[in-house]
């Protein structure tokens, strides 16, 4: 079993905060991109929705699965092989010669960050005591909204200047930086559930449950959509009978029956993840089709939310260690709710300004709320639950995620239909993003109640 001892934490903590980068850096970078994609592919609004969708699905249907895998193996071994397969999808994706193919490596390289994301926050965890845990899970959320911040900047300049092909490029030399640092510093290994059995049944029945429900969700409103969801759902229901039973779960249900922080802490980031994610999707498509600005224009104006979410997540961490995650958070969850309801009314007109403050305010409102929902989840847990609490939440903010982009894509299906943005369907894109926009705020505003019924954690 691994153990802390003789592990530098300062180069642990370096390489959590590369790989908490990474990801969001791609996939905001990508969003900039998307309009350069569909010229290159042909591909309408909906299809371009999948280049973001792909990597979600695969990486939500995963991550608990290969959080139990690493719980019972070894956190390390899941981590290497997880950076490996992440930076060879991004060469992959590089050189697609097609958009299957594009969507197809955008899948593998979520199946990557699912062996990577639910295991560095697991041994972010058990490096670090509890008294500074909020503190160093602050910066690698900071490292997250940095990602975020320069993904849509830097992926204007690539896009514009290089081509969509080298966002996905940049990754290559991160990924091998990452293996080579974990070779030489990350001497442990931890492997806390070490014996116990793998529950393969129960994996396949969450992950093909997952994989329906989302998928069918995407493709909503067709009566095939709506079986293949209510498939998945059916599924779902199978596998929490099946985890009930089971000796060893790959879930522990009881973390959710039994552990009140635990379940609402989850369920508040599953809301603050399905108001907000499509934001940026939705604003990079308003920005350079309704604005009529480049790549690089638009990644400017984006960049707001995320530089404010960096520069005040390491404060809120801290703010977590000394005050109860619940109030930080649930004040975070309200500022998140103001931002989305000041963004309703946006229209061809809107300043740019306006725009700015209202990603301002989204961008305080989630530095408040994630690094202490964060530490909450991880506090609530033993140790050896870990890798599996550490999934769980990366899975509550994919399928978050995924429910952001079904909402939006099913909105864009049932006002503006499959066809290719252009200036005859301006005013349905417009109609539908305030559509979106108000049913994010809606939820927004549940999410604050879920977010203060969680309880006291310490």
């Amino acid at each position: 079993m691994g153990t802390q001892a003789g592990i530098k934490r300062f180069p642990v903590l370096v390489i959590a905060t590369m790989v908490s980068f990474m990801t969001p850096f791609i996939g905001s970078a990508v969003n900039i991109a998307l309009p350069r994609i569909g010229e290159e592919f042909g591909m309408d609004a909906l299809d371009l929705g999948w280049v973001a969708s792909a990597f979600l699905l695969s990486s939500a249907a995963f991550l608990v699965p290969f959080g139990r895998i690493a719980d019972i193996h070894g956190r390390k071994k899941v981590f290497i092989a997880g950076v490996w397969i992440f930076t060879a999808s991004s060469l992959g994706a590089a050189f697609a010669w097609s958009s299957p193919a594009l969507i197809s490596f955008r899948a593998l390289q979520g199946l990557g960050s699912a062996f990577v994301f639910g295991n560095s926050l697991a041994i972010l965890t058990s490096v670090f005591p509890p008294g500074e845990r909020g503190r160093v899970i602050g910066i690698s959320v900071a490292s997250v909204y940095l990602g975020l911040s320069m993904g849509p900047f830097f992926g204007g300049l690539l896009a514009q200047y290089v081509g969509w092909h080298g966002i996905f490029l940049v990754m290559v030399p991160l990924g091998i930086a990452v293996i080579v640092m974990v070779h030489r510093y990350l001497d442990a290994e931890w492997m806390e559930s070490k014996g116990e059995s793998f529950d393969v049944a129960g994996s396949l029945l969450y992950a093909l449950g997952l994989v329906l429900m989302m998928y069918g969700f995407s493709k909503l409103p067709s009566w095939p959509a709506a079986c293949m969801t209510a498939a998945g759902a059916a599924l779902l229901v199978v596998f929490v009978a099946w985890e009930k039973r089971t000796r060893f779960p790959v879930l522990h249900l009881d973390l959710f029956f039994k552990n009140t922080a635990f379940a609402m802490s989850n369920l508040a980031a599953l809301i603050n993840y399905s108001a907000t994610f499509a934001v940026g999707f939705m604003l990079s498509l308003y920005l350079q089709y309704i604005k009529a600005m480049s790549p690089p224009q638009a990644g400017t104006v984006l960049v707001a939310q995320p530089v404010i979410m960096a520069l005040f997540s390491p404060i809120a961490g801290r703010l977590s260690d000394r005050i109860e995650p619940r109030v930080v958070s649930s004040i975070g969850m309200a500022f998140s709710t103001a931002g989305l309801g000041m963004l309703v009314p946006v229209g061809p007109e809107t300043s740019l300004a306006y725009i700015i403050a209202c990603l301002v305010v989204l961008g305080f409102g989630f530095a408040l709320f994630a690094s202490p929902n964060t530490n909450a989840v991880m506090s609530s847990v033993e140790s050896r639950q870990y890798g599996v609490a550490s999934g769980t939440l990366g899975t509550m903010r994919l399928v978050g995620q995924m429910l952001s982009m079904g909402i939006t894509m099913l909105v864009f299906a049932l006002l503006v239909g499959h066809v290719k943005i252009g200036q005859e369907n301006y005013p349905q894109f417009l109609e539908s993003m305030r559509l979106v926009f108000g049913i994010f705020t809606a939820l927004c505003a549940a999410g604050v109640f879920a977010s203060l019924a969680r309880g006291r954690i310490r």
